[in-house]
């Protein structure tokens, strides 16, 4: 709509609108937040439901300005089969910062908000470090082998925050998610790990597992979603400034295998074997669906190696 303007001001026009929207949404959020304080659990419950109904129309807001700025052609596939009052464990490829929004973007009011599990530092984020508390994203402080072999009293308290923020999510449809290569890719991080899959980072099954086995009566379905950006991986600044032509999204219900549930990923040494060969096997299937991608809709990257080849 704005695309006569210069990209500059398409973004800087894009980040003070950002910046309103989450003020603005906040500002409301906090307030109930308080009141959601008050031990009485009819009010926490209406609470719940009035703050992610604000945080959908921070989402629906941010897809406002996304579309004032830009003309991006969104393809998606996979949408009809979602249910906005259903239980969802979730997962998706990671490349860029971009694609959160992007999830958002596509995902808002089709099925429960998305919920991530995030580094307990991101608490201190301004903002919407509060914002994630207030609305219940669970907080993970992850602990390195050195320490737990110094404090071995520490192993495990993982899974118990896992349980603890899990409980929240019982009497509220959810859909929890998690970037199973726990960063984004680049080349230096794919060669780096020596992957062994062309499109993607390894995968760590851990805190999925440790999700299923504090929700698993609940969560019956895996959403896996693949996302590729046929112009090449865009920085957050290119969402900003109008410069994401074109988004391919592919979304596909998957069941999780009922033997799974109740069991003890970090005891159960053959259910830990098995659990990681499924990932594999589902990382495995999305390597492939990415080369389908890639060779429908060829990056910058992929033209100038079929050049050189």
């Amino acid at each position: 709509m704005l695309s006569f303007l210069p990209a500059f001001l398409r973004g800087i026009l894009a980040t003070l609108l950002l910046a309103l929207n989450t003020l603005c949404c906040a500002s409301v959020l906090f307030a109930i937040a308080l009141v959601k304080l008050l031990p009485i659990p009819a009010l926490q419950k209406a609470c719940t439901v009035l703050m992610i109904a604000i945080a959908e129309l921070w989402m629906l807001c941010n897809s406002g300005w996304m579309k004032l700025v830009g003309s991006t052609r969104w393809e998606v596939e996979g949408l009809s089969q979602l249910d906005y009052r259903g239980w969802y464990l979730v997962t998706s490829n990671h490349q860029s910062w971009v694609d959160i929004l992007a999830l958002q973007h596509v995902l808002n009011r089709r099925m429960p908000m998305l919920k991530f599990f995030l580094k307990q530092e991101l608490i201190w984020v301004p903002v919407i470090g509060l914002c994630w508390w207030a609305l219940d994203f669970p907080f993970m402080k992850r602990y390195s082998k050195a320490y737990l072999e110094k404090y071995p009293e520490k192993a495990g308290q993982d899974l118990e925050t896992t349980r603890k923020a899990c409980e929240k999510f019982k009497t509220t449809p959810v859909a929890v998610f998690n970037f199973l290569e726990g960063t984004r890719l680049t080349p230096a991080k794919h060669a780096q790990q020596q992957s062994p899959f062309t499109y993607l980072l390894k995968p760590k099954s851990g805190g999925i597992a440790f999700v299923l086995d504090a929700m698993g009566s609940q969560l019956r379905s895996l959403l896996d979603i693949t996302i590729h950006y046929p112009n090449g991986n865009p920085s957050f600044w290119d969402l900003l400034s109008g410069k994401l032509p074109h988004v391919v999204m592919h979304c596909e219900l998957k069941p999780i295998p009922a033997d799974f549930l109740g069991k003890n990923y970090q005891q159960d040494a053959a259910f830990r074997a098995e659990f990681q060969a499924w990932v594999n096997q589902l990382w495995l299937e999305k390597d492939a669906h990415l080369a389908r991608l890639h060779a429908q809709y060829p990056t910058p990257a992929d033209q100038a190696r079929s050049h050189n080849d």
